[in-house]
Parts: C-alpha cells; sequence; structure tokens
C-alpha cells in the first residue's frame, strides 16, 4: 500500500483558528482575480494559517487508508443489455487503468515509495437546462438530430446522482488519499439562465431544488407540444423517437419537475466558468434588450423549417452574430409560429458578476469555501479567475477562458495570461494544477473584442500551452467543453512537460465526471492517476421507477439512446483510467 502524504494527514488540533478557517479557503496571495480574502472569509492570514484552512476543509476517514475503487469505472460501466433499437442498459465490465510514458518512463517498485499529494475531483459539463426556457434551439433537431435531447427535462435529476456517487467514495482510488475537493470546469448551466444558476448551487451546497419555470402546476415545453419532432413520453403520438423504440411514460413529465433534494457535496467545492454559463445560448454576448425580454417573455419558438434551422446552425458555427442580432431577427420573423408559455423572471439571463455574487452568497456556501474560489475582488476587477492552495505541495489555478464578445470557442485576454504566468513564478515552489472549461484546441476565438476590454488583445490556446511548458512547476491542465475523455501529453525541447486532461461530460453520454490524485514516486518522477466515475443511479432502469433515483438512472439510458449521439465520447482506453507519468520538475 502506498505511503499517504495528504493534507488530512497531517490535521492540526482543533482551535480557534482552525474553525475560522472553516468559513473558506485562504487565498495563496491577495489581489485581483486572486481567491478569497480575510474579510471574506474570516480564513487565515499567514502561510500557516493558509494551510489549516484547507485542513480545516478536508475530508477525514477514520479507516486505514486503502486503494478504493468501489463506484468507479474500474469495477463496473454502464453497458447495453440488449440488441432492440432503444438498447436498455445494464452492468458492463470496467475499465482497465493504461500506463502512459510519453512524458516519462515509468520506474519499477514506484507502488511502494509513492507519496500522496492530492487528490480531487473534477465535475465538468453539467449542463443543468430549464428545459421550458423559451430562448432554447431545440427547434435545430430538425437539421440536427442531436440539437436536442430526449433527456434534458432530468439534468438536475442526474447531476444529483452524481452529488451522490462523490459522497460515496470513502477515498482516492489509487491511494485511498482522502479527497481534498470537487472542482467544476464550466457550462455548470447551459443558457446563462438565472434558474439554472440557482439549480447548480443548490445542487453542489444542498438543497431543495424544483427543476421547473414557468407556471408551477406543469410543464411547458416542447414535449407535450404534440410535435412529432420531439419524445412526447405522456402521450400515445407515434413520434419520431418513439419510431426508434422509446418508450410511452405516463406521468413523466409531472415526475421531471417534482421537486427533488439535493445532499450538497461532503467536500469543498471550486468552480470555473464556460461559456455557457457566460453568455446565454453559449454563445451570444449580453447586452440586446430584445432577447433579455423573450427569455422571460410569454412566447416559445418550439419549430422552424429546415431552411431556416440550417442558416442560424450556420451563424452559429461560424461565430459571425456575436451578438445574437441574426438570432433576434429570426425570432421577431416568426412572432406568429410562436406558443404561448408563463412568463417568469427566473428565466432572465445572468451576468458575469451575477455570477460571481451567486458563489459569495452564503445559502451556497455549502461545506464551502465562501465563493467557491471567487471573491469581492473578483467583483471589483470583473474577472473570474484565481488561485487556491490544494496542499503543501500543490496549488489550483482557475482561469476564465471564455470570449464576452460572443461565439463558443475560448481564448483568453493578455492581462490574464500575464497573471497566469505571475502566479506560476510567484509558486514556483509548488506544484501546479490549471483549470479552465476550454481544452487548449478550442481556444481559437480571437477575433472578437471583450466589450469591456475593448483595446486588450486575445490569446489562444497555443500559446497558453506555451507559457504552461515554460514552467517547471505545471503538471497538468485539467478542462472540459468538448464532452469527451482525451489526455494529450505537451513538452517543450528544454524537458518540461505537463498533461492536458480532458474529461466528458455529464449530459451526453458516458456522463462522467473524473478523480485524479497526485503522487511523487521518489525516484525522480511523478504520476497523475485519472480515474472515471459515474452517477450513482443504477445502470438498469425501470420505466415504472419515476422515483428521483428511477430518474436518474433514465437520464442516463436516454442519453445513449439519444438520436445523433456520439458513441466515442468515453475516448479510447488510454483517455479513460490512466496513470500519467511525467519528470519531476
Amino acid at each position: 500500500m502506498s505511503r499517504i502524504r495528504s493534507v488530512a494527514a497531517t490535521t492540526p488540533a482543533i482551535n480557534r483558528r482552525t474553525v475560522l478557517a472553516a468559513t473558506g479557503a485562504a487565498a495563496v496571495s491577495a489581489g485581483v482575480g486572486y481567491a478569497l480574502r480575510p474579510t471574506d472569509s474570516q480564513a487565515a492570514t499567514t502561510a500557516s494559517e493558509a494551510h489549516e484552512a484547507t485542513v480545516a476543509h478536508s475530508r477525514r476517514v477514520a479507516a486505514p487508508l486503502a486503494p478504493y475503487t468501489r463506484g468507479t469505472t474500474l469495477a463496473t460501466v454502464a453497458a447495453p443489455r440488449t440488441s432492440t433499437p432503444y438498447r436498455r442498459l445494464g452492468d458492463g465490465p470496467g475499465w482497465s487503468r493504461v500506463v502512459r510514458s510519453e512524458l516519462a518512463a515509468p520506474k519499477s517498485g514506484r507502488a511502494g515509495r509513492r507519496t500522496a499529494l492530492a487528490a480531487f475531483v473534477q465535475l465538468t459539463d453539467l449542463h443543468l437546462i430549464d428545459a421550458q426556457h423559451p430562448m432554447r434551439l431545440e427547434y435545430l433537431r430538425a437539421t440536427n438530430p442531436h440539437s436536442w435531447r430526449p433527456h434534458e427535462a432530468l439534468t438536475v435529476h442526474g447531476a444529483v446522482s452524481l452529488v451522490e456517487r462523490i459522497n460515496a467514495l470513502r477515498g482516492a482510488p489509487v491511494t485511498g488519499s482522502p479527497l481534498h475537493f470537487a472542482m467544476t470546469t464550466g457550462d455548470n448551466t447551459d443558457n446563462n439562465a438565472k434558474s439554472e444558476l440557482e439549480w447548480f448551487l443548490k445542487i453542489m451546497s444542498g438543497g431543495k431544488i424544483s427543476p421547473n419555470s414557468g407556471d408551477p402546476r406543469h410543464y411547458e415545453g416542447v414535449q407535450n407540444s404534440g410535435l412529432k419532432l420531439y419524445w412526447q413520453p405522456d402521450s400515445t403520438v407515434r413520434d419520431g423517437d418513439k419510431q426508434l423504440g422509446f418508450p410511452h411514460l405516463q406521468g413523466f413529465l409531472a415526475a421531471a419537475i417534482r421537486e427533488v433534494r439535493s445532499p450538497g457535496l461532503n467536500l469543498p467545492w471550486y468552480s470555473t466558468v464556460g461559456n455557457h454559463d457566460a453568455m446565454p445560448l453559449g454563445c451570444y454576448g449580453h447586452g440586446d434588450s430584445w432577447l433579455a425580454e423573450y427569455a422571460v417573455g410569454g412566447k416559445k419558438l418550439m419549430s422552424l423549417s429546415v431552411a431556416d434551422s440550417k442558416k442560424l446552425q450556420a451563424h452559429i458555427s461560424a461565430g459571425d452574430d456575436p451578438k445574437g442580432l441574426a438570432f433576434r431577427d429570426l425570432l421577431k420573423a416568426h412572432t406568429r409560429d410562436m406558443r404561448s408559455v408563463t412568463p417568469d423572471d427566473k428565466r432572465a439571463p445572468y451576468t458575469p458578476a451575477d455570477y460571481v455574487k451567486a458563489h459569495l452568497d452564503p445559502a451556497y456556501r455549502g461545506i464551502g469555501p465562501v465563493g467557491h474560489g471567487y471573491s469581492t475582488a473578483n467583483l471589483d476587477a470583473g474577472t473570474q479567475y484565481y488561485t487556491f492552495r490544494i496542499s503543501d505541495d500543490v496549488i489550483g489555478i482557475s482561469i476564465d477562458t471564455t470570449d464576452p464578445g460572443g461565439h463558443y470557442e475560448g481564448s483568453i485576454g493578455t492581462a490574464q495570461l500575464k497573471w497566469l504566468d505571475k502566479q506560476l513564478t510567484d509558486n514556483k515552489d509548488s506544484h501546479a494544477i490549471v483549470f479552465s472549461h476550454h481544452t487548449s484546441k478550442t481556444m481559437d476565438n480571437t477575433n472578437h473584442v471583450d466589450p469591456a476590454r475593448p483595446n486588450e488583445r486575445r490569446h489562444g490556446g497555443q500559446e497558453v500551452v506555451a507559457l504552461l511548458a515554460s514552467h517547471a512547476n505545471v503538471l497538468a491542465w485539467v478542462n472540459g467543453h468538448i464532452h469527451r475523455n482525451d489526455i494529450t501529453p505537451h513538452s517543450a525541447p528544454d524537458g518540461r512537460s505537463f498533461w492536458e486532461i480532458s474529461t466528458a461530460s455529464h449530459v451526453d453520454y458516458p456522463q462522467l465526471a473524473r478523480v485524479i490524485e497526485i503522487v511523487d514516486n521518489k525516484d525522480g518522477t511523478l504520476s497523475l492517476f485519472t480515474t472515471l466515475i459515474e452517477s450513482a443511479a443504477p445502470h438498469r432502469t425501470d420505466f415504472a421507477d419515476l422515483t428521483q433515483t428511477g430518474l436518474a438512472a433514465l437520464y442516463r439510458e436516454l442519453s445513449y439512446n439519444a438520436p445523433g449521439a456520439s458513441k466515442v465520447l468515453g475516448g479510447d482506453p488510454d483517455d479513460r483510467n490512466t496513470e500519467l507519468v511525467l519528470k519531476k520538475g
């Protein structure tokens, strides 16, 4: 069994200082865009107190530490058990661990020498969907079948079940180390709606959630529209999805909007912003008053011609309508085709400042830290990036790769790039894990202007890769956005190297999150162990079970069967459960 050098292993005796620290994580350093300041958290102000602030949030384990694989994809993974057009899921064989040596050769005997430095969980692309929101693009299904997913009304149920799975993990799968925190790497919401943001914060911190908007008494959306373009679960209408084997489930929609309860994570959690969090539909900049009013109003477009769908999709793909003006004009042209729904102010878009303020709201503190990485310094500066201490030897850096000028691909501004360089330099004696939403290959949106910083240059993913590779303390860049498991080695000519770890979403099958463990092999190398996990919902579904758990299981099965869904998002074996070896900086 590995020797463990975890934060929790050095927990000091409880005293007034650690009690104060329990209200929030301490910043690595104070300043614009950083983590919490003492005035935000009443937490530590010295280096030793900063350590205690992290310790205060670490999960305690009473039992001896040992490898723990139960509930992970090492043990079992959902897999189809029928060959019918609509395939039912059951327990499938687990995914084995693959050792990757592109950046360093693994040395024998390391399992007996290794020391755990940190362990955490990454969640990404939850895409909590207000399925009845007027400003959604379901009608693009006329062109692309995956533009609307049959399971979208169940995103809250699926996310709560994922929280339940994380809470059930007794320790990290390889070392048994306590899990120090969870990080969400963006697209926590789907449509930049206040309703979705409230659901996300309650899921993560705990509370009762009504996954409904508009009329509190019943569902008003495409799934009871009678349109054959969408799965009509409560109706006997022979829609396109039922022709593919989707079931008739009487009472489905009433169950989908019924109140659910989240226990909240039982470990600290941090938040990184994604394009769907930052912009309506993940691609349109803020500012158009007509679109803002449409979002909370009483009309909803549910169908569109193939020709108009193709035209709108082309605009979105090209990124040539960053302010949504062409989208607005299309909606105006189809006003007479819209259906009446109940207006709801909770569907209003939220600004970046609203996003940070919501994280700072004491109602959503949960286990903490206060702000979940964000601070009043972020509010003052208008930023959404920060640094935090993970353990004695490791820092985390969350960056904002969204482009406020519009479009779904990412980039960062010069000020943030310089800030990132300074954080890595100032903390050169600590290993660094960088978190973002976008991947290096999807940060190619450098032509739009940031409305808040019109004279600032935007930088792409390859510039970020070059910067990270210039610092010997960078171990990994952890991100999402592409909804696919993908692990990429990055190396520099002088031998400096890091791994880019991209994790699949929790909205598209296979609906995964990832545990990442950092260990020192005591032989000049480090290893990053990555282990994927599913939600706690059973693999087998019961169409008669419309409880919270039953719907979470159905969420997974519907996502597997969703027309147009990709079957390769799980990635190759070497993108799943891995040991990633690299040289010690």
